[in-house]
């Protein structure tokens, strides 16, 4: 094995005849290069913004998320918040009600949904540091509401006007009559508005817990119980612990589960443009078949020598796949530290940014050990398959030494 090795680095180092062979040779180490760069840097572009979305949604979802399988809302009597409280891990929990509500401000209507909270509920999921303006006040007397900031635009609201209140609207399941209210009525005034980035701001407008049950006509229900874990406590012993408390009607979702779906369509386009660049590098690799058949066509000679002093067809054949290999490691390792060079720009300097309007200045970038194994993996597999024609035409060549 080290006789073939010490030939295919002469072959790879050694003067060739002919420059162009030489050319080309660099043309596919620069190829390989670049290739293993792209294939690098787009998992890390969108590993920066998975680890993005997420940290923007976990100022909204709770660590430990428990609701009902089938229907809408859980009754207070069927569930004791301070056994829950008790159990091991727990920091704390907070009940919320949420549903989809019409509201209207000024003239404007939207859609979106509202959502009954109390003050714990802020520091079950940290959104407290993500208001951008005013304040959390969920107050019993006058009734205030803090606005995704998507909605508070959509709705045109004025923070600081403390005479026209944003209305929502619920249909009433009165029915006494001709006389009887179509719809349910809650008015509040903004008291602050939140940002996290993502639908969240477009469609929530959370509210004090109280009026909100009021506003839907139930009798101190809730939709969920979001829980916040003490920092090295255990998410799935305090799930399981959950599970056996509440039984097999609740789903108890952790922070990824409640978004899960989001996130497996990102890691579906992530996978998705990791293999259109490794087509591309497929196409890249054609140079490393044109290298390795010309430096083949060159070494004809060389190869008929080796085989009259007893090396085997096998033995030609691996000395080219070995020489293949080692100009995609080539490229590999200088293709590792051109993306490392490119991340660390990107990082200090935001070299590729992104339009106004988004909540960073440049596209975010996050590398991960495991992609450097899974790319590694995927060049030498292209540069294996890209060997094998070169090599198997190698193994052909006739020792015509033996027959002069």
């Amino acid at each position: 094995m080290k006789l073939l090795l010490t030939i295919a680095f002469r072959y790879l180092f050694g003067k060739k005849t002919t420059n162009a062979i030489n050319i080309i040779t660099w043309i596919s180490i620069i190829g390989m290069s670049i290739g293993t760069a792209a294939l690098i840097l787009i998992l890390s572009v969108f590993n920066g913004f998975e680890s993005l979305l997420s940290d923007m949604l976990s100022n909204f979802n709770p660590d430990i998320k428990v609701t009902l399988y089938e229907g809408k809302y859980i009754s207070r009597d069927s569930v004791n918040g301070d056994d829950i409280r008790k159990i091991p891990g727990v920091e704390r929990i907070a009940f919320t009600l949420e549903e989809t509500s019409f509201f209207e401000y000024k003239g404007s209507q939207e859609v979106g949904i509202i959502k009954g909270v109390d003050q714990d509920f802020m520091k079950v999921t940290g959104l407290d540091t993500s208001l951008i303006s005013g304040a959390a006040k969920f107050g019993e007397d006058i009734e205030y509401a803090v606005l995704g900031s998507g909605m508070n635009t959509k709705l045109s609201v004025n923070p600081s006007d403390g005479f026209t209140p944003v209305t929502a609207y619920m249909p009433s399941d009165d029915d006494k009559g001709p006389l009887a209210k179509p719809f349910n009525s809650l008015q509040f005034y903004s008291s602050g508005i939140f940002s996290v980035g993502s639908d969240v701001d477009m469609q929530y407008v959370l509210a004090n817990y109280h009026a909100v049950n009021a506003l839907l006509n139930l009798e101190n229900n809730f939709s969920a119980i979001e829980i916040k874990v003490q920092t090295n406590a255990s998410e799935k012993t305090i799930m399981s612990s959950l599970k056996n408390m509440l039984g097999e009607k609740f789903k108890i979702s952790n922070r990824y589960q409640q978004d899960e779906g989001f996130l497996k369509i990102m890691n579906i386009e992530k996978w998705i443009s990791y293999l259109i660049a490794c087509l591309t590098l497929l196409i890249i690799a054609f140079n490393l078949v044109g290298s390795l058949w010309m430096i083949v066509l060159e070494k004809k000679k060389d190869i008929a020598i080796l085989k009259s002093m007893g090396l085997t067809n096998d033995g030609i054949k691996r000395i080219f796949l070995i020489l293949g290999l080692l100009i995609s490691v080539i490229g590999l390792i200088v293709g590792f530290v051109l993306s490392v060079i490119l991340y660390w720009l990107q990082k200090q300097y935001g070299l590729i940014s992104i339009p106004d309007g988004f909540l960073i200045d440049a596209y975010p970038i996050e590398m991960r050990w495991g992609d450097f194994l899974i790319v590694t993996v995927t060049v030498m597999v292209i540069g294996y398959l890209a060997s094998l024609l070169p090599s198997l035409r190698a193994g052909q060549v006739s020792s015509y030494v033996r027959q002069e």
